[in-house]
């Protein structure tokens, strides 16, 4: 016994040192390009549509469209319309002699969407059908060693087998045709591994599948960190010689664990061996995690039970369609880490292997998807490109579940092949439907459900929710149903659709951008990654720390309660730093610090102390930031400290030596007053126009009540002091809301306006004035900003100073421009208003106010889900204002937040209305 230890361990020894000496691993050798940031030229003729029936040369991997071939495709288009052209390649090759006697693989990473090879004139096999499916064929005995070799690849992007096309082609997105993901050989030893299927427990239970071409002798298995540290000892098995493949089992202490937050790696490297000889090693990345559904509580990886912070992702970029590179991937990653998203779906077909890849180092949860957008495979086709598919991406641990297909799209015989192929035997689900525990119905309603959903008893998860065309979705609602989502126990979080514009190059229409009108305009980003107002507000919504509301009054000390939201991460390993800032005409003042990380466990309450300074009174505004462990912000929390009546009077001159003059015709009362002639309407109190010496400002016809009677009534003008007024009277029952004009010898001129909205239930509440859209060229404004907001939509923002030039951008459609100019703004303190040659300032001592700058386009759908709400006139300063529907779903659906305005009116009490109260500084000196 002794000796047969003594032979093993040298056996173990002396394998592994052949391992790193003369290892014979597989070689890949790129025929293609890499991906769409480095491609290879190959003869290609297109069958239809654009540069159709003549030999030339195309980009290898691409999606022909996007380099000017055959016919741009919706998903949605008619059969009768579509391109159904064919695409022919050929490429030259050559293949060193010392490469016979191996196993000669060629690999399509994928290939849109029938694909016959051949080689050297002969075929390599059978049709390939299904685009998103990597695939090989052996050719090593159709190779000319030593010689050039010819390849040929026929491609039909409309299959010839329906069931095909019903799965990936009849779908919402846009269809290619090519070979759009990597080819290459694979060079390998005669005797070789053909498959390695890890399945790595968070305990340390490990096993490995290993299937090879040939029975070996034996087999060795020897883990590594990521710092390439061994890990462990090594593992060594005969080898059954009646099979060609063997499961490989042990118990490792302590193994770092794999998880969204610390997404630890581990690599395995697998040899065999013959005649104590080394022939073949492979090098598999995994980690050691697990998952567990348990049923109507959640899912648990690692024990932990975890919610998802999703978002569904298409390959895509505008340039280059499904084909895209690792870089892109690893852009797409970042930018939904700097979301604070946890997980991402695979919407809907499995993704490039390089996006698995960085979700796995980076830290993402994975739905991985057979494709089946309504439609789905029969079954002999699913089965065979389910087992590509698991096959391909068993081994990474990001992947925590697998989808079978969407929205109906679902081949119930295809689910016990799932729990046969994959050795990890991950929860599978069908996305909308309610299976497996969970229920996962797309775009319900807030509080949606009759026994199921937030109402039943099973695990609520939706793969898609709060739709995100155009301006609607996304942020709008986020805040309603996550607080939800998150004191749920039975939610187990949800997937946003989507991630980000789907606008494509149109080669045929001079490089345009489509998005198929407002079928692709659904992102948080654009097609270029351009950051919409709602990439603020998940970021600070689904932020693992989250700030309990806090108003800085005179009392504070400090203090501010936080909860811990991570799922695996303490408090501690984040740092907190602060800064106090003034904002005063001219300049700005500002000091700041850091504060002591508290050590809050996840899902734990607590504080955290901000060491300020004795003057923080002085200062305006304090900011709080939050990094994560790889110093990478979470937000940047704005916590106003003076109110606008403190920063007003910093800005509001009353006194003055100038003489204010006045003049009347019929019903308008003209005031003058050092370079400033303001008209006044003496019936009604409307602004008629107002002049200063660099000429008239176009701002006028206001106030005027939006939703609200404008019953202002029985005006009288007297002077008070040195000032001048023109002033409504209160009647409750006739002329109940009231204006104020005060004009000031300094030349300023104040607004109050005490007024009730008209009903119980307002889309908005405020004032409007008249101001031409062709006049306006910029807004520097202090309050929240840049971006606009809706009433269900307020986060994301922080308070400060924020200058916006006039665009005329609307969320989802070009130029992508961001933040949109138009809109409403909130927590307004004032600002200039600039036109070319003139300027105005507004300085306001109401507490949260919004701004309101002209008006978006208006557009609606056949449901009326989506229509943007705004009061007439152009610029208005609200009390109130609208919330924003999505594709799916009315406003008010989207949680509290997305519901009318409410006020009770009481009686038309003077001392209850709400209040707006104005100053103006119309003088250009």
């Amino acid at each position: 016994m002794f000796k047969y230890i003594l032979a093993i361990a040298f056996f173990i020894h002396h394998s592994l040192f052949t391992i790193h000496l003369s290892a014979q691993t597989t070689e890949k050798v790129y025929l293609s390009g890499t991906g769409s940031d480095q491609t290879v030229q190959w003869d290609f003729f297109c069958t239809g549509g654009m540069n159709a029936n003549k030999w030339t040369k195309i980009a290898v991997p691409s999606c022909w469209e996007l380099q000017g071939f055959g016919k741009y495709d919706y998903g949605f288009a008619k059969d009768s319309v579509r391109g159904r052209e064919k695409g022919l390649y050929k490429h030259r090759f050559n293949v060193p002699v010392n490469w016979k006697g191996k196993v000669i693989n060629i690999v399509f990473e994928g290939v849109m969407t029938d694909a016959e090879v051949k080689v050297n004139g002969k075929s390599a096999g059978e049709v390939h059908q299904g685009a998103f499916y990597a695939f090989k064929y052996d050719i090593s005995k159709l190779l000319n060693y030593g010689k050039e070799n010819l390849l040929e690849v026929s491609v039909a992007k409309h299959s010839a087998n329906q069931s095909v096309n019903e799965a990936e082609r009849k779908a919402d997105f846009w269809i290619f045709g090519g070979i759009f993901r990597p080819v290459w050989l694979e060079v390998l030893p005669a005797v070789h591994i053909e498959q390695v299927a890890i399945n790595a427990k968070a305990d340390g239970n490990f096993s490995a599948n290993i299937k090879t071409n040939v029975a070996p002798e034996s087999v060795t298995i020897q883990l590594y960190s990521s710092a390439n540290e061994k890990f462990g000892n090594p593992i060594a098995m005969q080898w059954d010689k009646a099979s060609n493949a063997i499961t490989v089992k042990n118990q490792f202490a302590s193994p770092k664990q794999w998880n969204a937050e610390s997404p630890v790696l581990y690599k395995a490297v697998i040899a065999i061996y013959k005649n104590g000889k080394e022939l073949h090693t492979v090098t598999k990345q995994f980690g050691f995690r697990t998952v567990e559904v348990k049923q109507r509580d959640g899912i648990y990886v690692n024990g932990v039970k975890v919610k998802m912070k999703g978002v569904n992702r298409h390959a895509f970029r505008p340039e280059s369609g499904r084909t895209t590179s690792k870089q892109i991937s690893i852009e797409d990653v970042l930018l939904m880490k700097e979301m604070n998203m946890n997980a991402v779906r695979m919407s809907h077909y499995p993704p490039d292997d390089h996006f698995l890849d960085v979700c796995d180092s980076l830290g993402l949860f994975v739905m991985d998807e057979l494709a089946g957008w309504h439609g789905n495979y029969d079954e002999p086709t699913g089965k065979k490109l389910l087992k590509e598919m698991i096959d391909h991406d068993v081994n990474h641990p990001s992947i925590i579940f697998w989808a079978n297909g969407n929205e109906g799209g679902h081949n119930l015989a295809l689910d016990k092949y799932f729990t046969e192929f994959d050795i990890q035997q991950r929860p599978v689900v069908h996305p909308w439907q309610l299976f497996g525990g969970f229920d996962t119905q797309h775009y319900r309603e807030y509080n949606y459900g009759i026994g199921n959903y937030e109402n039943g008893k099973d695990i609520v998860m939706p793969t898609e929710f709060l739709h995100g065309q155009f301006d609607g979705g996304h942020g709008a609602g986020i805040e309603d149903y996550w607080e939800k989502m998150w004191h749920n126990p039975l939610s187990a979080g949800g997937f946003l659709w989507d991630f980000a514009d789907n606008a494509v190059v149109r080669k045929d229409k001079n490089d345009s951008l489509d998005t198929d009108k407002h079928r692709a305009a659904d992102g948080i980003v654009g097609p270029h990654h351009e950051k919409e107002t709602s990439f603020y507000t998940i970021k600070e919504v689904w932020s693992p720390v989250f700030f309990e509301r806090r108003e800085i009054a005179e009392g504070f000390d400090g203090k501010l309660n936080i909860e811990n939201r991570y799922h695996y991460t303490s408090t501690k390993e984040c740092s907190f730093s602060w800064k106090l800032k003034r904002f005063d005409i001219a300049t700005s003042k500002e000091t700041e610090g850091i504060a002591t990380a508290p050590d809050i466990q996840p899902g734990a309450k607590g504080v955290v102390q901000i060491p300020l300074p004795a003057d923080w009174k002085n200062y305006d505004v304090l900011y709080v930031t939050v990094k994560d462990r790889y110093q990478k912000e979470l937000f940047t929390w704005s916590f106003p400290i003076s109110s606008p009546a403190t920063t007003g009077a910093r800005m509001i001159v009353k006194e003055g030596n100038n003489i204010i003059t006045t003049s009347e015709k019929d019903s308008l009362l003209t005031v003058t007053v050092k370079d400033v002639m303001v008209v006044l309407n003496k019936n009604n109190g409307l602004l008629v126009s107002v002049k200063n010496s660099k000429g008239e400002l176009p701002f006028n016809n206001g106030p005027v009540l939006q939703e609200g009677a404008n019953n202002f009534k029985g005006f009288k003008q007297y002077k008070e002091g040195n000032k001048l007024v023109l002033e409504s009277s209160f009647n409750q029952k006739e002329s109940y809301n009231t204006l104020k004009w005060t004009i000031y010898p300094s030349g300023w001129v104040q607004l109050q306006v005490n007024y009730f909205p008209a009903a119980y239930f307002t889309n908005f509440a405020g004032i409007n004035f008249s101001f031409p859209e062709n006049e306006i060229q910029s807004v520097t404004y202090m309050g929240d900003g840049p971006y606009r907001v809706w009433k269900n939509r307020l986060k994301g923002n922080q308070f400060g100073v924020w200058t916006k030039t006039y665009n005329n951008t609307e969320a989802g459609e070009a130029p992508w421009i961001y933040p949109e100019f138009k809109g409403y703004h909130s927590n307004f303190y004032g600002g200039y208003f600039f036109t070319q040659t003139n300027r105005f300032t507004v300085v306001t001592e109401t507490e949260g106010l919004f701004l309101r700058l002209l008006t978006p386009a208006w557009k609606t759908d056949q449901w009326h889900n989506y229509e943007p709400l705004f009061p007439s006139g152009d610029i208005s300063f609200m009390n109130g204002i609208s919330s924003i529907g999505s594709k799916t779903q009315r406003n008010e659906t989207t949680g509290p937040m997305g519901s009318k305005n409410i006020f009770y009116d009481y009686e038309k009490d003077p001392s209850r209305a709400l209040h707006i109260n104005l100053y103006f500084n119309f003088s250009a000196q």
